[in-house]
C-alpha cells in the first residue's frame, strides 16, 4: 500500500484528478513506521485489526473506526482480514476556515466505538460504507459526496466531544466557551509572530490563567502552548514553500524566537526537520 517512502515521510499517490484514495485492504502485510500529510481512517469489516499511533497502540474489533490526524507518525503489523483505508489530503479540510472548528477535534487520534457512543458509531459507521460506495461510482460529483459526507461525519464527532465537555464543566457555560475562545483563536491567529502570554490570552477570555489553561485545554483537546506552536508551525509550513525565503527567516516570521527551537518543534509536529520538509515539497 505504501508506494513512496523517504525516511518514514509517505507521499499519498491519489489517482488523477482526486484529493482522495480508499483502499479496499485485504493484504496480510505489515506497514512500516511513518506519516502523510493526509486525514486517515481506518474501519475494519472482517477481522479485528492493530494500528500504533506514536506510542499508543489501538485495537480494533470489526467496525471500530480510527481517524488518524495528518502527520502522526503511525504503523500497522502483518494480520489477516479486511478493512476500509480511507485517506484524504488535509489541505482541502484545513485550508477552509469554516471548518476550523469541526478540525480542532482532530487534535489527535480519535476511536469511534460503540462504547464511546452507539448513536454516534451507528452514524459514523453508514458514513464509512457510504464513502465506500460513493468512492467507487464514476460521478464527477462522486468526491464532492465523499467529502460532504466526511465533513458530516466529523460534524457529529465534534459535537459529541462538546457535550462531553458540557458534561465536564457547567454545560450552560458550552455557548460561553465557545464565543470566547472564538476570540482567543483570532487573537492567536493575528499574533502568534509575537510572543503570547498566558496572561495576555487569560485577559482576553476574560478569565483567571487557571481557569482558561483548565478550560482551554478541554476544549481544545490541547494547551495553549500546543495551539500556539501548532499555529506557527502551520505558517512556517506556508513559508518554506517559498525557495527565496531562508529557514532562519522562517522561523522568526512565524513567531520561533531561536532556529533551534524552531526545528526542534516542527520535527515534533511534523516528523521531519524544515530543511526535509521542503526537500520534500520540492520532490512531490
Amino acid at each position: 500500500m505504501i508506494k513512496h517512502l523517504s525516511g518514514d515521510y509517505e507521499t499519498v499517490e491519489y489517482d488523477s484528478q482526486r484529493s482522495i484514495m480508499l483502499y479496499d485492504n485485504v493484504q496480510t502485510e505489515a506497514y512500516p513506521i511513518h506519516w502523510h500529510n493526509a486525514v486517515e481512517i481506518i474501519m475494519p469489516l472482517k477481522n479485528p485489526y492493530k494500528i500504533t499511533v506514536g506510542d499508543t497502540e489501538y485495537n480494533l474489533r470489526e467496525y471500530d473506526i480510527i481517524i488518524v490526524p495528518a502527520a502522526e507518525l503511525h504503523s500497522m503489523p502483518p494480520m489477516p482480514g479486511r478493512r476500509i483505508i480511507f485517506q484524504c489530503d488535509n489541505a482541502v479540510l484545513r485550508d477552509v476556515a469554516a471548518l476550523e472548528p469541526v478540525m480542532r477535534g482532530l487534535s489527535q487520534p480519535v476511536i469511534i466505538t460503540p462504547e464511546l457512543d452507539k448513536e454516534l458509531h451507528l452514524y459514523s459507521k453508514k458514513a464509512m460504507l457510504d464513502i465506500f460506495d460513493l468512492y467507487n461510482t464514476s460521478s464527477e460529483l462522486a468526491d464532492v459526496k465523499v467529502y460532504s459526507t466526511l465533513i458530516l461525519m466529523l460534524i457529529a464527532l465534534r459535537e459529541f466531544q462538546l457535550k462531553s465537555i458540557a458534561l465536564e464543566c457547567d454545560g450552560g457555560k458550552l455557548d460561553e466557551y465557545s464565543e470566547k475562545f472564538g476570540v482567543v483563536l483570532k487573537y492567536i491567529d493575528a499574533n502568534y509572530m509575537y510572543d503570547i502570554s498566558l496572561d495576555q490570552l487569560a485577559d482576553v477570555a476574560g478569565y483567571s490563567k487557571y481557569h482558561f489553561s483548565r478550560i482551554f485545554k478541554q476544549y481544545n483537546q490541547m494547551s495553549y502552548l500546543q495551539y500556539i506552536n501548532a499555529r506557527r508551525t502551520k505558517a512556517a509550513e506556508q513559508l518554506l514553500l517559498d525557495p527565496s525565503i531562508p529557514i532562519t527567516e522562517v522561523a522568526m516570521r512565524s513567531g520561533f524566537k531561536s532556529l533551534t527551537t524552531f526545528n526542534r518543534i516542527f520535527k515534533e509536529i511534523k516528523h521531519c526537520t524544515p530543511s526535509d520538509f521542503k526537500k520534500l515539497y520540492r520532490d512531490e
